[in-house]
């Protein structure tokens, strides 16, 4: 099966060097790209996994909880979709129950690995992983903070800029409009 190559390059991140915030990134684009209107799409269920594994490291479990449950009521719903992506459906739910009840249980993050069914898909993974020099399915660095803490420490002046830059056309067609 021929995958996007934003799902492997998740798939990478996600068990290369467990960088969940990279992981939202390239789903979150690829999403807006081929199903922006579906709000319930398997990417929005993988992307909010990474999300939940993102918060659940920085110990806000509150976040954490809240983004694996509508992972879960996403993923449980879309098993063709999930085993188009060769993965393990039940696998994968079950998975996703463990961490809810590690969560639920205030355990400490500990990584975990999606259940890739497909073994050419796996060996793609694998393979890029070895060329970004990464290590495949190896543990979260705990004592990288620009990894823990990712989003407060990135560059977000052109977010910023764009935004202003919305707000003040805004404005100017709410003045025009008046006239």
């Amino acid at each position: 099966m021929n995958y996007p190559n934003p799902y492997i390059q998740f798939l990478v991140h996600f068990h290369g060097d467990r960088d969940y915030f990279e992981c939202h990134e390239l789903l979150e684009e690829h999403w807006k790209n081929t199903e922006p209107a579906e709000k319930d799409s398997v990417w929005v269920g993988l992307i909010q996994v990474a999300v939940s594994l993102y918060h659940y490291r920085r110990e806000n479990l509150q976040g954490a909880k809240k983004t694996i449950n509508k992972a879960i009521n996403i993923l449980s719903t879309r098993q063709s979709r999930v085993e188009e992506l060769g993965l393990d459906y039940q696998s994968l739910i079950e998975l996703l129950d463990d961490i809810q009840s590690n969560m639920d249980d205030k355990q400490h993050y500990t990584s975990v690995n999606l259940p890739i069914k497909d073994s050419a898909l796996l060996t793609k993974c694998k393979q890029v992983c070895k060329e970004k020099r990464l290590n495949w399915c190896s543990s979260s660095n705990l004592s990288n903070i620009s990894l823990i803490h990712r989003h407060k420490l990135r560059d977000r002046s052109e977010v910023i800029n764009n935004r202003k830059q919305s707000l003040l056309h805004k404005r100017k067609s709410r003045i025009e409009n008046k006239d």
